[in-house]
Formats: structure tokens, sequence, C-alpha cells
């Protein structure tokens, strides 16, 4: 069993160096560095995509501190149930949430998401959901207690299993007279049958297809078909919000825990690891604008209602809760994703821990300075990743950052138990994510994506919880065994990082 998580001795300062002329050198230094036919092919491939990738994540400015002045806290507008809300209000709840503990960290990260320009709501319950079993009972559960609205956005949709029960309940809730819509990706579902959508359209529900891959059904202008919607979210009657990395699919039927160590079973029959949130409150709404807004950039037929279509005598409102939290969505017709930038400014910030659970992890050079340099400033930073994937050249592309990665005292586990398929990220304790995001490239300029931004102590231990659990199920790298792997594997894992900006 891997030994406790403890503070890392701080290496040498590292000098940053200029994002894309590292990037351009590091990929040339690895072209030149392989001998033979294999380092001729991957040094012509380095040619072409060169060009592609040099100036793909263009370089984004980092607040590593907050603004000096006055204390965040008394200076920062949230939003509540009727809009924004006075700064007295506003101080008032910070202060509750602060007194949570880790003051000091608190009001860091809170500085650096408004310096960044995001909102946050105040007013949120905001349930943390492992594994698709506790996930789908959720949302059956609510589905279940519609009254009015369902909008349901998915990367892929299942025909089958899970998918088969949750467009049965679509069906009959559309009967009763529900407005339902759904978004799902033409990609991402392109194994499902369109007689099952048709099904859906014929019986009344509002199906939109993102980005068709036949050019013949998309919307009015051209729209690259490397650019997907990844995003994973069900909101219900304005009031109740699913988001994080899991799709509506089959290998979610089981949990990815079992005994101590998860060896409690084969691999093939281990569920897939995944985490989600439930979220009430004032947040809610934001879910709602932005399937409205992907609704409309599509055009999909028929135009979502505003809230104020929602009977408000029809729905419970939720009760009040403690939660301060930011929704953050990126779109690939942005020039830097949003939570990009927000994920490297908690990076740059952190002083205590950063801990990442992650399914896909391919950094660009930015990012992957930007963890060096908080282990070197003496930050623990540990990430938990996959040590098995769906996608052999992503897992490698990804491994290739490894030697770099534990030279500047990052700690790597892995977990080869089950597939790990969650992307959230725990930081000093307070600023916590749950998402669609992973930490690669796809994510960051080809895919529309949604996270939540829980910031807060008593929400943050949870996640630490979480995180410690897949510690213990997870195996420790050491670099003195990652510096013993072949030829073979080295050349793969070069070759998976020339591609990586496709990845």
């Amino acid at each position: 069993m891997n030994s406790p998580i403890s503070s890392n001795e701080c290496p040498a300062r590292r000098r940053q160096r200029s994002t894309s002329a590292r990037s351009q050198r590091g990929h040339a230094t690895r072209c030149a560095s392989l001998d033979g036919a294999a380092g001729t092919l991957l040094a012509g491939l380095c040619t072409v995509l060169l060009a592609a990738c040099s100036s793909a994540l263009p370089a984004v400015p980092v607040v590593a501190t907050a603004s000096p002045g006055a204390s965040p806290v008394m200076t920062t507008p949230l939003e509540g149930r009727d809009g924004v809300q006075p700064l007295r209000e506003s101080a008032r709840r910070l202060r509750e949430v602060r007194d949570e503990g880790r003051a000091a960290q608190f009001e860091r990260h809170l500085g650096l998401l408004r310096e960044a320009g995001e909102t946050l709501s105040a007013g949120n319950l905001v349930d943390l959901l492992v594994d698709g079993p506790a996930t789908f009972d959720a949302m059956f559960r609510d589905l279940e207690a519609a009254r009015r609205r369902i909008l349901l956005e998915t990367y892929i949709f299942e025909g089958e299993h899970v998918g088969r029960r949750i467009a049965d309940v679509l069906l009959r809730k559309r009967a009763e007279g529900l407005d339902v819509r759904l978004i799902y990706d033409s990609v991402g579902s392109f194994a499902t049958p369109a007689a099952f959508f048709d099904e859906l359209r014929q019986a009344g529900v509002a199906v939109c297809e993102f980005n068709p891959v036949s050019p013949l059904r998309r919307a009015t202008g051209f729209l690259s078909l490397n650019h997907r919607d990844h995003r994973k979210v069900l909101v219900i009657d304005d009031r109740v919000a699913f988001t994080g990395g899991l799709n509506v699919s089959s290998v979610y039927s089981s949990a990815s825990f079992g005994s101590r160590g998860g060896r409690s079973r084969p691999p093939e029959e281990d569920g897939w690891r995944d985490t989600h949130v439930r979220i009430e409150g004032p947040a809610v709404r934001e879910f709602v604008r932005l399937h409205g807004e992907t609704w409309r950039k599509q055009g999909c037929e028929g135009e979502a209602g505003p809230l104020a279509d929602i009977d408000a005598a029809a729905v419970t409102p939720p009760a009040p809760g403690e939660r301060l939290v930011a929704v953050i969505d990126s779109a690939a017709d942005e020039k830097t994703s949003r939570f990009y930038r927000v994920l490297l400014a908690a990076i740059a910030g952190a002083t205590d821990t950063i801990h990442i659970t992650m399914a896909y992890f391919v950094p660009d050079p930015q990012l992957l300075q930007a963890l060096k340099d908080a282990a070197a400033r003496g930050v623990e930073v540990v990430l938990v990743l996959p040590g098995r994937s769906d996608s052999r050249l992503v897992l490698r592309a990804g491994q290739s950052h490894y030697t770099a990665l534990l030279a500047a005292g990052v700690r790597i586990f892995e977990r080869q138990d089950a597939f790990l398929h969650a992307k959230t990220a725990v930081i000093d304790g307070v600023w916590a994510t749950v998402g669609s995001s992973n930490l690669d490239w796809r994510s960051f300029l080809h895919n529309d994506e949604l996270n939540a931004v829980i910031l807060g102590r008593d929400f943050g231990r949870s996640m630490e919880d979480l995180f410690a659990v897949d510690l213990d199920h997870a195996d420790e790298l050491d670099s003195a065994t990652w510096d013993q792997r072949g030829i073979g594997r080295r050349l793969i894992e070069s070759f998976g990082r020339l591609w990586e900006y496709w990845l």
C-alpha cells in the first residue's frame, strides 16, 4: 500500500521560459533524438504538425495573487435567488463560508476568481456523486419528480440499458405535457441508431444533434467536424442541475470501488470511476442559459422559454444552501478556454496543495510549467491518473510528460483497477471543480465544456476525502522505475505527443 501524502522538498526554482518557443524546441528536440527510420518518420511528422500546434494555445496571463487593497470578502458581489445581492449581504455570506476554515486560502482564491471575471452565486446546495449507480439513482429521482421542463445535454447518449431507461422517462414526461429538450453530440453518439432519436422526436421531445457529421444536416454556417459538445448537463424544472463527467452510458452500470485496494473483481467487471454533482439554487440559472445558448447556436428547432415560463407555484423552491458556485463554460469558438484560464490562475495561486484526478491528461506547455512551478515553490502537487484507458495513444501521450513532472517533484499515482473517467481537482482545500473538462488540448481547444467551481472548506474537505480514496486504490510511480521502461514504449509516447493537439 502507498505511503501517505506528505509535503515534497522544494526543488531548485526553474526559470519559466516562453511557452510557444519551448513547445517548438521540445518537439524538434524529441524528433532529432530518435535514431534510424523511426526517427526519420517522426521528424517528418514533426515538420507537418509544428505549424498547426505551435500557436494553438496562446500564453494566458496568469494572476498568481489577488489584488492588494480591501479584502475580496468585502468587495465581491454574489448572485442570489433574486439577482445580484447588495455588498453587505454578499459579505455576510462570504464570511460564513470563510469561517468554515482555511480563511487565508479562501480569500486568495476568491480574489483570483473575481480577477478572472467569474461570478459566484450563493445559497446553493451541492451533493457530490461518485460513480454511475449513485449518480443515476439521483437523476431518476429528480426526473420522476419533474413538473414543467427537462433539459438534457450529453456527449454520449446510448440507446440501451440506462439510455433506454432515461428515454422512457423522457417519453412519459413529454406525454404528461412537459417541455423536454435533448442535445446530443453527433460524434459521441454516433453508434446510437438514428431510430432511437427519431422515436423521441415523433413523441414530441425536442431533439437537437450537435454539429452533425453529415454536412447536409448542419446548421447554417460551417462548423468544424472537430468541434464537439463534450458537456454533460441535466436540468429539471430550472431548479436542479447535474453536471460532471458521466455520459448516458452502460459503462457506469456498476461502481468502481470494490474492497480496499480495488482488486475484489476482475478488471473487465470494474465500473468506470467518475464524479458528478447535483446542484440546487441560483447557480442552476446559468445551466439553463447555457443550454439555451447552445440550442440557438446550433439552429435547433423551437426556442426554449425563459425562466419566467416556470410557474413558481408549481415548483417548490430549493432550501437555501451554503455553497458558493461558479458555473464556467468553455466553447471552441473562444480564443482561450475560460476554464483553462481559471484553472491556471488557481494553480499559480496555490499555496499548499494541488490534488487532481483526471481521465485524460495531455497538458500543454503552459499547464505543464504551472504544475512544475507549483511543486518548485513547495506546493504538494499530486496527480491521480489512469493506468489504463479506452484511448491508448492519449494515455501514452500523457505519460510522455511524466519524467519532467517527477523530476520537478510532482507525485503521480495511477489507477489500474478501474477506468478512471473523473475530471476533478481540489486546490488548497477550498477551491474545487467537478465537470467535463479534461486536462488536454481537445478540451481546451476543440470542445464545448462545462465545469462547476465550488469555493469553501466544507465541500473542499469532501473532495479531499474522495481524493484520498482514489489514492488508496492507486499505485505511485517513482522516477527510478519509470526510467527503466523500454525504447519501444518511449517511441510510442513520443509519437503520441506529436499528435496531442488532435487527440
